[in-house]
């Protein structure tokens, strides 16, 4: 038996942990932490751990699927046959419909690999499509928006210098468990001790008194009100003279008018909406101010309300009149060997509001259109209306809301085809499910997150087993559909001119060329020491670029007039005037729901691995033990949680871990497809509790509100109150 060991490293999360793996005649038989890996130091988290029974698991898809019937029914065809009816058919679509009634959404997964991203996003614009969807639109595309406004490019992201800060301010970020978002910092419990060790603060903003909140200064908050707590903390600092007006006058724009705005939010008036003391604000305000250095961060709570752009963007509005951007210890953005932001601008990815959505005319966010809207996309007749429909690594029926209308959609197309390891609830619709590597059969580098990391770093990463079955890469399967139509999988407007001359470059080839020319490259051999793919390749565990994170970088990366921080961008003033007019619900439904993320889940596709499932996991409602008492329920009972767009039954778990008036229920639950473990443990679809449709969005990113959806929570046996909603969908939990 031939036992092989391969240094690789994790891409279900941002850390990106350093893993090997040993391998049997060809076949994963484990996975454990890289104990040489510089960042993470011998430590995984349980679902990198357990990728071993997602890489070997008997209900994965090995070879290519047809429909042959209902929703779920499949036979396996071969590859040249699938591959040819479906060029044929998008050809059909393109020519009577033209290019842009194509469509792709690519969930969360794909943007671990470079290549997958690349290629979708160049097929779109090589076909002339707009229609490009992700997860983004439930996640992260405000944080991007905000960049766009702040600094004048969505793709410059500051992420809190976390190995040198005095003072960390979370908001809705849970670290301990998500093990960090928009910022890859591998052992980061470690690093936030390490504050606390050295005599500074981290304080955790959020509604629920999460596993990060429990172990530092907790900051409890109600729903949705982040942007109000932002206002106040501001409103203080202007007052009472603590902003930093070196800084201030230097490097930014329109603090004058910030200042004036902030006057309407004072810790009072703020508190009867965030339920925070106003002392307890004043005390932060100044303490944040005071420190040494700081950072005000934001992660996936604060996005998912009714204003999540205007909250990124008061984050880092906190941080600039404090003087803590591009500081040792502030918010910065460092200097990484790929520079997304300078390649993105080049090749015209870079961009916020080019184009716009056909329905609701939302912003595009780096290219993404929210997939709320998908149904609406599908369903609506015009020009533009989809009708050929790709999904890669992605189950946007259980990740967006209103699952059950794209279900309906999804029936509506001429053409749909999943690129997937498992047939889930929405590629059960598709045409064709066709097999897609997992990480662990592709070599990859981590482009996305080169300038996210807290220690400068990049790794290089070969594929430890060949692909199962019939397994091929994304780009690989976008490569040959490609050829097939006359098209040229790519963004840059150069590159497609080469295709046209016969030269069709690999995703391989157009990251060594941007690393070799980037800043530190080796110029094709006339830089010494300088990297490219090669030379990071022969350190498998990968190579630490510096101790420390850029600073002094701002004029230089920030685009807008004098290298100058927008702090009066005129959509960010008007959202702060709409924040006073919100409507904040009403008494049929006087709680708030909040998502939440589990340790041993990861959105909707790991609840098929044994070893993750193990102990009995079920899918429940948190709530107080006030809250449950007042509605008559005991812990382990049935729940029915009703909103304005639909309702859900699930068992509760009582818990102080919640504030009063809050409740919370974990995404990705609710299965129907084709992995027998997942159906099993049963759970239900939280986002069909989201509203749904055009007006339901946030307005500057598109992003679906998650985050605060007014609920009434109800024992299960009770019948439905006469003002339930009328077309609310009922799914009942299996426990």
């Amino acid at each position: 038996m031939a036992v092989e060991e391969h240094v690789t490293f994790c891409r279900i999360c941002e850390p990106l942990c350093g893993m090997v793996a040993t391998v049997e005649d060809g076949r994963l038989t484990k996975l454990r932490p890289d104990p040489d890996h510089p960042l993470s130091q011998g430590y995984a988290c349980p679902k990198g751990i357990a990728m071993t029974g997602v890489q070997n698991d008997p209900d994965r898809v090995l070879y290519p699927l047809k429909r042959t019937g209902g929703p779920g029914e499949f036979e396996r065809t071969t590859w040249e046959e699938a591959m040819t009816d479906i060029a044929a058919r998008l050809r059909r679509v393109i020519d009577a419909r033209g290019p842009d009634s194509v469509a792709w959404y690519m969930g969360n997964p794909g943007a671990f690999s470079y290549s997958h991203t690349l290629w979708v996003k160049g097929f779109l614009d090589g076909l002339g499509s707009p229609h490009y969807y992700s997860a983004g639109s439930q996640d992260v595309n405000n944080r991007f928006a905000a960049s766009a406004l702040l600094y004048g490019s969505p793709l410059l992201l500051p992420i809190p210098d976390i190995k040198r800060t005095s003072f960390l301010l979370m908001v809705g970020a849970n670290p301990l468990v998500s093990h960090g978002s928009v910022l890859s910092a591998p052992r980061i419990r470690e690093q936030l001790n390490a504050i606390v060790e050295r005599g500074g603060r981290v304080v955790v903003v959020d509604p629920r008194r999460t596993e990060t909140a429990r172990q530092y200064e907790h900051l409890p908050i109600r729903p949705d009100a982040d942007a109000w707590l932002l206002l106040s903390i501001m409103n203080v600092i202007f007052a009472e003279g603590l902003a930093d007006d070196t800084f201030v006058a230097r490097h930014t724009d329109g603090a004058q008018t910030l200042a004036r705005l902030c006057e309407d939010f004072p810790p009072e008036r703020a508190g009867e909406v965030t339920g925070i003391e106003p002392e307890r604000v004043r005390e932060t305000a100044r303490a944040f101010a005071s420190a040494p250095s700081a950072a005000a961060y934001g992660r996936t709570g604060s996005c998912l309300g009714r204003f999540g752009t205007l909250v990124a963007y008061l984050l880092d509005a906190l941080n600039a009149v404090t003087g803590n951007i591009d500081r040792p210890g502030g918010a910065v953005f460092g200097r990484p060997p790929i520079a997304l932001d300078e390649i993105g601008e080049k090749i015209g990815l870079a961009t916020y509001g080019k184009i716009r959505s056909r329905i609701g005319g939302y912003p595009d966010v780096i290219g993404n259109l929210p997939a709320t809207l998908l149904p609406d996309e599908i369903t609506t007749p015009g020009n533009g209306q989809i009708r050929a429909f790709f999904v890669s690594a992605g189950n946007p029926v259980l990740s967006v809301p209103d699952g059950t209308a794209l279900e309906r959609a999804l029936g509506e197309l001429e053409l749909m085809v999943s690129l997937d390891f498992y047939v889930n609830e929405t590629n059960r619709h598709a045409d064709y499910v066709l097999p897609a590597t997992t990480f662990l059969e592709r070599e990859d580098v981590p482009v996305a997150f080169l300038g996210l990391f807290s220690t400068p770093f990049i790794q290089v990463t070969k594929p430890v087993v060949p692909p199962a079955g019939e397994s091929r890469q994304e780009w690989e399967v976008i490569d040959d559909l490609s050829r097939r139509i006359g098209v040229a999988p790519y963004s840059a407007p150069q590159l497609r001119m080469l295709a046209k001359l016969g030269f069709r470059l690999r995703p391989r080839h157009v990251i060594d060329l941007v690393l070799r020319a980037g800043p530190a490259g080796d110029l094709f051999g006339l830089r010494r020491g300088g990297l490219s793919l090669k030379k990071v390749a022969r350190k498998p565990h990968g190579i630490v670029l510096d101790d420390q994170l850029a600073t002094g970088v701002l004029e230089q990366r920030v685009r807008h007039d004098g290298g100058r921080v927008r702090l009066d961008d005129p959509e960010a003033v008007s959202e702060i005037g709409r924040l006073a007019s919100a409507n904040g619900g009403s008494a049929d439904f006087p709680l708030r729901l909040i998502g939440m993320r589990e340790l041993r889940s990861h959105n909707s596709w790991m609840h098929n691995a044994p070893l993750l499932m193990r102990g009995g996991r079920t899918h429940a409602l948190r709530i107080n033990p006030e809250d449950a008492r007042d509605v008559g329920l005991a812990d382990g009972e049935p729940a029915r949680i009703t909103s304005a767009a639909g309702a859900v039954e699930v068992p509760v778990k009582i818990t102080d871990e919640m504030t009063r008036g809050t409740v919370a229920l974990p995404h990705g639950w609710g299965h129907k497809g084709g992995w027998k473990l997942a159906n099993e443990a049963g759970g239900v679809n939280v986002n069909l509790l989201a509203a749904s449709g055009a007006d339901a969005l946030e307005r500057l990113a598109g992003m679906a509100h998650l985050n605060g959806i007014p609920v009434r929570v109800d024992p299960a046996a009770a019948p439905p109150a006469p003002d339930d909603h009328a077309g609310a969908e009922t799914l009942t939990a299996t426990v």
